[in-house]
């Protein structure tokens, strides 16, 4: 177990290209919280962390894996950025999640992830492909106002019923192949706009 602080001090250091703090498989003592500040590269796959992450307006530098993670409290990436590809496959959220806002300037990868009490990307922006393929969703879900430059990749997710995907804009391929809102099929009218192929 390594105590938050700590963990908040490595990624204070300067971003380095090429070099990445290396937290995979820890379990973080106590709330994290990264808020508004510039940070090192990091992979958290497989980490742990009991009461949840506090990153809003935070700027992830280098790497930003975040794959296989437990979330048991609040996950907050509010108004966040991502410089680079952002891996959240596999992550279990089983808590609020928060992206309001947040830029993916890379991929956003959420593959497998299991959000347990809602998810909120209202507003975010995504310039390489946004990847929600085999996600399960449950609770208050929105993607309200949300920008997908690089297309969005949805095969079997698994979607509640009353998602807000009002205003919603895709760029480039939109994949729904597999992909359920509710108990129906995700159909591209449920987006504002949608540019490009579309899969069903």
């Amino acid at each position: 177990m390594i105590p938050a602080a700590d963990i908040r001090a490595r990624l204070a250091q300067p971003w380095r290209h090429g070099e990445h703090a290396d937290f995979t498989g820890m379990t973080c003592d106590g709330l994290l919280d990264l808020r508004d500040m510039a940070l090192a590269g990091v992979d958290f796959t497989g980490a742990h962390f009991p009461n949840g992450i506090d990153a809003r307006g935070a700027c992830f530098n280098g790497l930003s894996w975040f794959g296989e993670v437990s979330f048991g409290g609040p996950a907050r990436f509010d108004n966040a950025m991502f410089t680079n590809d952002a891996r959240f496959e596999g992550a279990d959220f089983t808590a609020v999640a928060a992206f309001t806002g947040a830029i993916f300037c890379g991929i956003g990868r959420f593959d497998a992830a299991e959000f347990a009490d809602g998810a909120d990307f209202a507003r975010t922006t995504c310039y390489g492909n946004f990847s929600l393929q085999s996600v399960t969703a449950r609770g208050a879900v929105s993607f309200r106002d949300g920008e997908w430059l690089g297309g969005l990749w949805c095969d079997d997710a698994r979607l509640p019923e009353d998602i807000d995907l009002a205003e919603t804009q895709v760029h480039g391929r939109l994949w729904l192949k597999g992909a359920l809102r509710g108990n129906a099929a995700l159909q591209a009218g449920a987006f504002g706009m949608s540019f490009g192929y579309t899969y069903i």
